[in-house]
């Protein structure tokens, strides 16, 4: 089993952002649901491994002050929870000929953490949890990927827009 992608450093964001912590813990997010789908392990292990041991402040990793361990917690526990559903909202975006299961495990660790937060969450706005996600992709692949993933998050949130605007002209 290749885990090569755990042992990348996770990258400190070096400019000024108004949270910091959320983005790392994104980061952080995306590389526990990587690990969650290639070893097989459950998110309270992972989560417990994340936060004794990788997020613990050693020079490879990120600093404990610059990640909210909460926000990195309620991520991982979140898009497991709700995983069928954020899995469909991805795969109603996808070509009939393609499978989530086909999409790099990394591609769908993004997806899921940035679907989880446009459908689920919705602590930020669209703009900025898809921007999020398109800058975490750029660590990690080429344009062509972080292009995927952009127009794949602007459609989620635009057909989860338009199912909860349904509901509300139906009187739901």
């Amino acid at each position: 089993m290749n885990l090569d992608f755990l042992d990348t450093p996770m990258s400190v964001t070096t400019e000024k952002r108004k949270a910091p912590g959320k983005h790392n813990a994104r980061i952080a997010a995306v590389q526990a649901m990587y690990q969650m789908e290639i070893s097989g392990r459950g998110a309270a292990g992972v989560i417990d491994e994340f936060l004794e041991e990788r997020l613990s402040g050693t020079p490879e990793f990120l600093p404990s002050s610059e990640i909210d361990r909460n926000f990195f917690a309620r991520l991982v526990k979140g898009v497991v929870k709700n995983q069928e559903e954020v899995d469909q909202a991805i795969r109603s975006q996808l070509s009939e000929k393609w499978r989530l299961s086909r999409i790099d495990a990394t591609l769908r660790a993004i997806l899921r953490c940035g679907c989880f937060e446009l459908t689920i969450t919705k602590a930020a706005t669209p703009a900025v949890v898809i921007d999020e996600y398109v800058e975490i992709s750029n660590q990690f692949f080429d344009q062509k990927e972080t292009g995927f993933i952009n127009a794949s998050l602007d459609a989620i949130n635009k057909s989860f827009m338009k199912s909860a605007a349904d509901l509300l002209k139906a009187g739901k």
